[in-house]
């Protein structure tokens, strides 16, 4: 039975556990596995299952805060104590929607009042940063903060994708179109419901350490792990494909950044194919200095400007500058469909067909 944990937060990108349960099983080592670009979590939740110590790392609080909540998460009576104490403590305090006046009129049409009133006292509320039942409450409200809530009871928000947020523009603009009002939602009643449904299947023993880091300094954040790693399985940005500022613009909001904030030092690496490599070689050096005397590296990669072969010797070639090891290339790589996405159909998008590979690498 699938684990309930792995589906909190679905994401725009994301390989599903099946992948990483099949080359963990392929694997001869028994070592810790690591992901630099951990995005929800899925290698490392999926390797405690399995019974291997893992860890991970990412830039993206959205991804830090969900797969913190699956590697290491609370009691389910915490849970519940803590939403009952939050639940009196937001009803006492009927804060007002501080929200910046140019996004007033997208608040008002993608959550109820009473809604948005919840959604506010939760987000200056809950310390998921350093408390363990918070962050698992923030990933649960993460999961529902935008969805389609005409099909399912347990989304906040007005209709909407589940895996990205849409615009602030576009939204008022579709929502208008098509006369949909957001719903009245009880924000903690969901999360009671959805919190009970996700501990139906027990957490595992094991627990992993999530940290918000670069992966060019993955080193430094794990310095009890250094030579410890013995199988990568990972899935970098992807060239040309999505930037999870934009496309979680709203999660972001709810962890306490600002709306639609920009990148400080967006360099430019996701968008130009010499300054990605550049920064794949800087990732993999970043963590060299954890990966033991013998690893395998598993990477799922893609990018609409990249042929199959661009890639597999650019990842060859950035593996063992960046490592400075040896470096075999296991096997041609498989190639799969990236499939429709709900985004896509939510805007009505004519998918353009793009392909994402899988190739497995040797360390010495």
């Amino acid at each position: 039975m699938r684990h309930k944990f792995h589906s909190i937060c679905p994401y725009f990108a994301m390989f599903p556990e099946t992948f990483v349960e099949k080359h963990l099983a392929a694997s001869r080592y028994d070592g810790v596995v690591f992901d630099p670009f951990c995005g929800r979590g899925t290698t490392v939740f999926q390797s405690l299952i399995q019974g291997r110590a893992a860890a991970g790392c990412d830039v993206n609080p959205v991804a830090v805060c969900v797969s913190g909540a699956k590697s290491d998460p609370p009691a389910s009576a915490d849970v519940r104590a803590r939403l009952d104490e939050l639940e009196e403590l937001c009803s006492a305090a009927r804060q007002a929607t501080d929200v910046p006046s140019s996004l007033m009129e997208f608040f008002s049409l993608c959550f109820a009042s009473g809604t948005l009133e919840q959604v506010m006292f939760l987000r200056s509320e809950l310390d998921w940063e350093r408390c363990s039942t918070d962050r698992f409450i923030a990933a649960l409200s993460l999961g529902a903060l935008h969805g389609e809530s005409h099909r399912s009871p347990n989304c906040f928000s007005n209709r909407m994708p589940r895996t990205i947020s849409t615009k602030p523009a576009y939204s008022v603009r579709w929502w208008k179109k098509h006369g949909y009002s957001p719903p009245e939602r009880n924000v903690f009643d969901i999360l009671r419901q959805v919190s009970a449904f996700r501990f139906t299947t027990p957490p595992p023993q094991r627990v992993a350490s999530i940290r918000k880091a670069d992966a060019r300094c993955a080193a430094s954040a794990f310095p009890s792990m250094h030579g410890e790693v013995t199988d990568v399985i990972t899935s970098p940005p992807y060239l040309d494909t999505t930037n999870y500022r934009e496309d979680q613009w709203l999660r972001c909001w709810f962890l306490g950044e600002q709306p639609l904030s920009r990148r400080d030092n967006d360099d430019g690496r996701h968008t130009n194919v010499e300054k990605y490599w550049a920064f794949l070689r800087e990732a993999w050096s970043g963590v060299s200095k954890l990966v033991a005397s013998e690893a395998r590296f598993v990477i799922r990669i893609g990018g609409r400007r990249l042929g199959k072969d661009e890639i597999r010797s650019n990842l060859l070639a950035t593996l063992s500058e960046g490592l400075d090891r040896k470096v075999t290339l296991v096997d041609p790589g498989v190639t799969s469909e990236v499939k429709r996405s709900q985004a896509n159909s939510f805007r009505g998008s004519k998918p353009s067909t793009s392909v994402e590979h899988d190739f497995c690498f040797s360390i010495a």
